[in-house]
């Protein structure tokens, strides 16, 4: 099943939504037959992606082995498109007309469990999912398709062990990653002390990105998303670090801010290849 299927199933519509995609009645019932013929056919790379997660996700406070870091990364980098029911030919991707309004990101949940979740999220041509943390995870990300830019952060301080950072307060961050990336690519991963855990994605076209993440967020525990709003390393003087003017470009001042508003999404249904839990 296809997105353009998924998105008319989206749980809650919102009227400004950038829409994926539409199927007339008579192409969503064929698709509907399609998917019941083919609904015992889990792709490989989608399997191999879950059983991998299902062994080495160990709940909260646990980062992955090394190797099993690797083997994730190896299943994720050989992913296609395909794998979770995309392809670029689908309108969604084509798109080249602005969006009116603030572009909307859409996301869509393939499996979630208390140690991981795998979703996809799909931006349309300039979203942005703006800065923010991933508290005590491990994430792993894989641009299916599109063209997007990623900035990161890491701490310069390890987080303070009497409680979470006092909103509007300044703190150092150096940046770990400010490129563009276009699909096929390379998986990237983020740890929780390490390896930009603080991002910001702004898609460049329209993209879909699938992501990993170990363990998922939480708002009854310790694993809520802040934001943050990132400044000039020379905009604040810092008696403790000076750096020399080249130096200063890798570093920059981070605000913990409000929910932006253009943080919000839209959740839909997946209806693509199913996971076999049976399996594991």
């Amino acid at each position: 099943m296809t997105i353009e299927a998924m998105v008319e199933q989206r749980r809650e519509p919102v009227a400004h939504v950038h829409r994926v995609g539409y199927a007339n009645r008579s192409i969503r019932k064929k698709r509907r037959k399609r998917a019941e013929k083919c609904a015992s056919t889990v792709p490989m790379a989608l399997q191999d992606l879950f059983v991998s997660c299902k062994q080495m996700f160990k709940g909260s406070d646990t980062v992955p082995l090394p190797e099993d870091i690797e083997r994730l990364c190896n299943i994720l980098d050989n992913m296609k498109p395909e794998d979770v029911g995309l392809s670029s030919e689908l309108q969604f991707f084509k798109t080249k007309a602005a969006v009116k309004g603030t572009p909307r990101v859409t996301y869509t949940t393939i499996y979630k469990c208390n140690d991981f979740s795998l979703c996809i999220f799909f931006l349309p041509a300039n979203a942005v999912i703006p800065l923010h943390n991933h508290p005590g995870m491990t994430v792993f990300s894989k641009l299916l398709l599109g063209k997007m830019h990623i900035k990161a952060y890491d701490w310069v301080d390890p987080p303070r062990a009497d409680g979470p950072d006092t909103p509007n307060q300044l703190r150092l961050a150096k940046l770990e990653a400010d490129n563009v990336i276009t699909a096929p690519c390379n998986t990237s991963v983020l740890y929780p002390t390490t390896g930009g855990n603080i991002h910001q994605f702004t898609a460049i076209t329209p993209c879909a990105v699938l992501d990993v993440l170990g363990p998922p967020y939480s708002k009854e525990g310790d694993r809520d998303c802040s934001y943050y709003k990132d400044f000039p390393y020379t905009a604040f003087s810092n008696g403790e670090m000076e750096l020399k003017k080249e130096e200063g470009s890798c570093y920059a001042w981070l605000e913990e801010t409000e929910v932006p508003e253009n943080s919000k999404m839209d959740g839909i249904e997946y209806l693509g290849p199913q996971v076999d839990d049976s399996r594991c």
